[in-house]
């Protein structure tokens, strides 16, 4: 079925169990649908982009009718490619926050990228769900140790937890200076192929998660690149300030909802 207006091309994550009620998206750009009238073509979702708020207010509207999410029932970070992780009960907008933690059933939590990842997470046995925004910054200051610390504060088990990883960045493209290849472990940077250093942020996420006991077969990690497919992805790195942002969505399903 060929994505339409109603129903604009998503990724599903497969690791997670629907019939468990965890439910999660993460958009694609969507370019050809959403141009007319727009600065940025697409289902862009972020006000932090030089588009009108009124477009971007449009595209999310759009975004949560073709999923049936109720607006308010959604939690937005205003990320700040920091660490610093929120539990919340409610809709609305978190400022100064890059990950949201939620036990409450029905409550939505979102994450926008444009070449960070997007890393949600789930134990549907306890009940309690995670969105974080994991850039270099991020990653480099352990947003996912904090995440699941955080989790397991609410009754989540590490054991339990199912993770998804979305398209971001890859290791072919993403080219650093010395000063923020050095936050990373060496395995995780390249340092001979290319004229400088190249960070394998994929990588350095999956084995996080798998330092913090989670196994391997609880991981998806999506092998899109923000930076190569232009067709499916924004990338501020490729577009800079004519980039969008893509939108990674999950919720723990209420019952009827």
């Amino acid at each position: 079925m060929k994505p339409s207006k109603d129903k604009p091309e998503m990724i599903r994550p497969n690791i997670f169990d629907e019939a468990q009620g965890i439910e999660a998206w993460f958009t694609c750009k969507n370019a050809d649908l959403y141009s007319t009238g727009q600065k940025i073509p697409g289902l862009n979702i972020g006000f932090n982009t030089r588009e009108a708020k009124e477009v971007v207010r449009k595209n999310r509207k759009k975004l949560l009718n073709a999923l049936g999410i109720q607006p308010e029932k959604v939690a937005f970070a205003e990320q700040v490619h920091g660490n610093r992780v929120q539990v919340v009960s409610q809709g609305g907008t978190f400022e100064n926050v890059d990950a949201l933690i939620t036990s409450v059933k029905g409550l939505s939590l979102a994450i926008q990228v444009a070449d960070c990842a997007a890393v949600l997470m789930a134990d549907s046995n306890n009940g309690v769900i995670a969105a974080a925004h994991a850039g270099w910054r991020g990653a480099a200051g352990d947003i996912l140790p904090k995440t699941v610390a955080a989790m397991t504060s609410l009754g989540a088990e590490t054991s339990n937890i199912k993770a998804f990883i979305s398209p971001c960045i890859s290791k072919e493209n993403f080219e650093v200076g010395k000063e923020v290849a050095e936050k990373f472990p060496p395995e995780y940077v390249d340092y001979e192929t290319y004229n400088k250093p190249h960070v394998d942020l994929k990588g350095f996420l999956e084995d996080q998660l798998l330092k913090l006991g989670i196994d391997r077969t609880r991981i998806e990690v999506n092998e899109g690149c923000t930076m190569e497919d232009a067709e499916r992805f924004y990338s501020y790195r490729r577009e800079q300030q004519g980039s969008g942002r893509m939108l990674g969505l999950i919720r723990y399903k209420d019952i009827g909802a």
